[in-house]
C-alpha cells in the first residue's frame, strides 16, 4: 500500500473544505508568532500535494530539518483538530455539550462549584433534549462529585434526586448497549455473507437472533433502545430475505425520527441509514410509488444546512442518493438513462477515496456494471466487473464477488469471446467452490453458458426457452431466489427468446407491475 493512503495527516488535510482551511490559517496565525510558523509551512506543503511525499516538504520549506518533521506533523495534526472542533461546535450538539462539560470542569478546578453546577444544568438540558444519555450520565456523575464538595441546605433531597437519576440512566444505558451490540453483530454478519445461502446460514442467524432478542415493553424503551432494536430486526430480515418485514422495521426506524424531529439534525447519520434501508426493502419488494416518495425525501436532505456543513453526512447522503437513483433506473428499466450518472459517481468515489469504505465501492461497481449490461454495453460492464474481480481481499461481501464473476461470463458470451470462455467458466466454478457459494442456480448458469458455445444458431431459441423454464423452479425458493436479486437472468433470457434488448423487456415488466 502506498504511503499516501496511510498517512493520517495527509488524509485529514485532504478531507478539509476550503472554508475549513481558511479558518485554520486564521486560527494558526493567531496562536503563532508574527512570522509564519513552521507547522503552517508543513500544512501548505501537504495541501499542495496530490500524493504524499515527505521529500516535497523539505523542498518547499527549506528551513525545516528532518529531525523536526515528526514533531511538527504531530503538532499540526493537533492544531488542525482544535481548529475543526471550534468550527463545528455550533453545528454538532455533541461537541457543544462536551465543550460545556469542559467549561464546568474548568470552573470546578477554580473552586467555583455553584457556577460549575449551573453550567452542568445547562448542558444536561441539551442531553435530555437530544437523547445523549451517555453524556447525561457523565454529567450526573460529575454533579455527584461537586455535591460532595459543595454542601448546601438541600443536600439530602438533592442526593436522593441525583442517585435516582444515576440509577435510571445506568439501567437505560444497559438496554442501549445490549441492543446496539446485537445490531452491530448482525450487521457484521450481513457484510460478511450477504443474504442467507442455505439452511446452515438460516439456522445460524436465526439461532443468534432468537436467543438474543427479548420480549420488551416498547412503551418503556428510550429512543436509542427502540432505534437499535429496529436496526436489529432490519439486519435480521434483510439476511433471511424477508423484505416485507425488513420494510416494516426500517419504516419504524424512520418513523421514530419523524416523531422526534429535533433528533433528525443531531443524529442525521442514523436517519440517513434508516431511509436507505427503507429504500432497499422497497426496491426488493418492487414498490415503485413508495420508492420514489422516499427517494425524494432522501435527496431533499442535501439542501439542509446540517448536512452540507458536515462532510460525513454529505458523503452518506450522496452515496445513498446515487445508489437508489441507480435502483430506480433498474426498477423502470431505463438502463441507458442510468449510465449518465456514472461520471458523477466516479467523480464522487475519487473525491472521497479516503472516506468511502470498500463495501460501498463494491456495491457501486456492481450496480454500474449492471446498468451497462442492461443497455447492452458489455465492454463497459466488464470494465467495472474487473474492478471487483481484481480485488485480492474477497472476505467482504463474498456474494458480490461471486455474482460479479457470473455476470462477467455472460458479458463475455454476449461479446462472443468464446476462445477464453471455457477457461473463465472453470475459474468461476473454482472460485464459487472456494467461497462456499455454489448453489443450484449458479451451477445451472455455468452449465448453461458452457452449453451455449456448442449449440447451432437455429437451436439457440429452444435452448433459451428450456433454460428459462428450468430456472423458474428456483425463483421463489427461500435460498436460491437470492441469485435473482443480483442478476435478472430471467429478463435476459426473455430478451434472447424475443430477440429484443433486455432493457425493453424490463421496462415493459415495470409498466405492467405499476
Amino acid at each position: 500500500m502506498s504511503k499516501h493512503q496511510i498517512e493520517p495527516l495527509f488524509q485529514l488535510i485532504k478531507s478539509m473544505t476550503k472554508s475549513e482551511k481558511r479558518n485554520f490559517k486564521l486560527y494558526a496565525n493567531r496562536i503563532g508568532s508574527g512570522k509564519e510558523s513552521k507547522f503552517i509551512q508543513v500544512f501548505d506543503s501537504i495541501d499542495k500535494m496530490e500524493i504524499y511525499k515527505e521529500e516535497l516538504i523539505f523542498k518547499r520549506a527549506k528551513d525545516i530539518k528532518l529531525s523536526q518533521l515528526p514533531n511538527l506533523k504531530a503538532h499540526l495534526y493537533k492544531q488542525l483538530l482544535t481548529s475543526l472542533r471550534l468550527t463545528q461546535v455550533n453545528h454538532d450538539v455533541t461537541i457543544n455539550i462536551r465543550e460545556q462539560i469542559d467549561h464546568a470542569k474548568v470552573l470546578y478546578n477554580k473552586g467555583l462549584y455553584q457556577q460549575s453546577l449551573k453550567m452542568l444544568e445547562k448542558s444536561k438540558a441539551l442531553t435530555q433534549k437530544y437523547e445523549r444519555q451517555l453524556l447525561n450520565l457523565e454529567i450526573v456523575e460529575f454533579e455527584k462529585l461537586i455535591e460532595s464538595q459543595y454542601v448546601t441546605k438541600s443536600i439530602k433531597t438533592r442526593a436522593d434526586e441525583i442517585t435516582a437519576e444515576s440509577v435510571g440512566l445506568n439501567h437505560e444505558m444497559g438496554g442501549i448497549i445490549y441492543f446496539s451490540n446485537m445490531s452491530i453483530r448482525l450487521y457484521a454478519l450481513y457484510l460478511k455473507v450477504g443474504y442467507a445461502r442455505d439452511d446452515k446460514d438460516l439456522l445460524m442467524v436465526s439461532e443468534f437472533f432468537n436467543s438474543n432478542i427479548q420480549s420488551v415493553d416498547m412503551t418503556k424503551l428510550s429512543f436509542y433502545e427502540k432505534l437499535y432494536l429496529y436496526q436489529s430486526y432490519v439486519w435480521y430480515y434483510l439476511i433471511i430475505q424477508d423484505f416485507l418485514m425488513c420494510y416494516k422495521y426500517a419504516q419504524k426506524w424512520v418513523d421514530l425520527f419523524q416523531q422526534n424531529p429535533d433528533l433528525i439534525s443531531s443524529q442525521c447519520d442514523l436517519y440517513l441509514k434508516a431511509l436507505n434501508n427503507v429504500l432497499v426493502a422497497l426496491f426488493y419488494t418492487n414498490h415503485l410509488s413508495k420508492f420514489k416518495n422516499n427517494l425524494e425525501l432522501l435527496m431533499g436532505l442535501e439542501n439542509e444546512e446540517y448536512v452540507s456543513v458536515n462532510t460525513n453526512l454529505s458523503i452518506l447522503q450522496k452515496q445513498f442518493s446515487y445508489m437508489h437513483q441507480i435502483n430506480l433506473y433498474f426498477m423502470e428499466g431505463r438502463f441507458k438513462d442510468g449510465t449518465a450518472l456514472v461520471p458523477q459517481i466516479e467523480s464522487f468515489i475519487e473525491e472521497n477515496k479516503y472516506s468511502l469504505d470498500k463495501h460501498r465501492n463494491l456495491v457501486f461497481y456492481y450496480k454500474i456494471a449492471c446498468l451497462y449490461f442492461g443497455c447492452g454495453e458489455y465492454r463497459e460492464a466488464i470494465q467495472f466487473l474487473n474492478k471487483i474481480i481484481e480485488q485480492k481481499d474477497t472476505s467482504l461481501r463474498t456474494d458480490i464477488h461471486c455474482f460479479a464473476r457470473i455476470l462477467n461470463l455472460i458479458s463475455h458470451y454476449e461479446l462472443e469471446h468464446t476462445d477464453h470462455l471455457d477457461y473463465q467458466i472453470r475459474s468461476t466454478y473454482r472460485f464459487l467452490v472456494k467461497m462456499e457459494d455454489l448453489q443450484e442456480v449458479q451451477k445451472y448458469i455455468l452449465r448453461f453458458i458452457r452449453r451455449l458455445s456448442g449449440i447451432r444458431p437455429d437451436q439457440l431459441k429452444e435452448e433459451f426457452i428450456k433454460s428459462r423454464s428450468d430456472l423458474m423452479q428456483w425463483v421463489n425458493d427461500p435460498f436460491e431466489k437470492r441469485a435473482f436479486l443480483y442478476l435478472d437472468i430471467i429478463s435476459w433470457l426473455d430478451s434472447k427468446i424475443e430477440k429484443r434488448p433486455v432493457q425493453d423487456v424490463i421496462m415493459e415488466k415495470a409498466r405492467t407491475n405499476k
